[in-house]
């Protein structure tokens, strides 16, 4: 029997799951533009009252620990490793796109296509599938590509592709008339929650394949805006 605490921080929504074995006991989320440093711990301590769950019950915590928004990556990575070192307990980090996929239940013969809105006409993405019994796989690595090179990857998959995520509303505008195997998930289903990561994290939790609260790290993909400005901006005080 395994209990896991579940994070998800990563964009506007911010939400929290308890799962025990698989099953979501509970889960809160608010999709309010609301900081997250002002709903994720009253989050955390809602779940855990409700549950009659201690802190110190949990077996393991999880995160999602991007892509996403550099900030709430960061709010989101740190409570979860304030918490394990406090309470010295297992990490498990998990894919953001693979969330987003999760939450979508989809015939085995419809592509997913995860993708948030990574600014400048970019988007992280990734593709996956649900087998026969309704698990999702993996298709491609996590990435940050151009919306142009998006196309290109859909273009090429024969299937029906349903995109999911807060970028999938503005690729579903730029490529519908190009790409009519394209359907946008509805609103109820489009955005990652972390009573889906929970349950990826109880089959990672399962196959051993956890870290410590000191080597749980980020994902970005890509610097952040103001690492790059400031490397420009570098390059262009000290030119060869």
């Amino acid at each position: 029997m395994s209990l896991i605490l579940a994070l998800d921080t990563t964009a506007t929504p911010v939400s929290c799951a308890l799962s025990r074995d698989g099953r979501v006991l509970a889960s809160y989320y608010t999709h309010t533009g609301l900081t997250h440093s002002q709903t994720l711990m009253p989050m955390i301590e809602h779940v855990l009252r409700m549950t009659a769950v201690s802190i110190e019950q949990i077996d393991a915590l999880a995160v999602n620990v991007g892509p996403g928004s550099f900030t709430g990556v960061r709010i989101g990575v740190s409570a979860v490793k304030g918490l394990a070192f406090a309470h010295e307990k297992p990490c498990i980090p998990v894919s953001t796109l693979f969330s987003i996929a999760e939450n979508i239940a989809v015939p085995p013969d419809v592509v997913v296509c995860a993708a948030m809105d990574a600014r400048c006409q970019q988007v992280y993405t990734a593709l996956f599938e649900k087998d026969n019994v309704g698990c999702t796989v993996r298709l491609s690595e996590d990435e940050a590509i151009t919306i142009d090179e998006l196309k290109q990857r859909l273009s090429a998959i024969e299937k029906p592709v349903v995109l999911a995520g807060d970028g999938s509303e503005l690729c579903y505008k730029q490529l519908k008339d190009a790409l009519p195997h394209l359907v946008l998930a509805p609103p109820s289903a489009r955005y990652q929650s972390a009573a889906a990561t929970a349950t990826l994290a109880q089959a990672i939790y399962a196959s051993g394949d956890v870290v410590t609260a000191e080597n749980l790290l980020p994902v970005y993909l890509r610097m952040p805006q103001a690492e790059r400005e400031l490397r420009r901006r570098q390059g262009e005080s000290n030119p060869e």
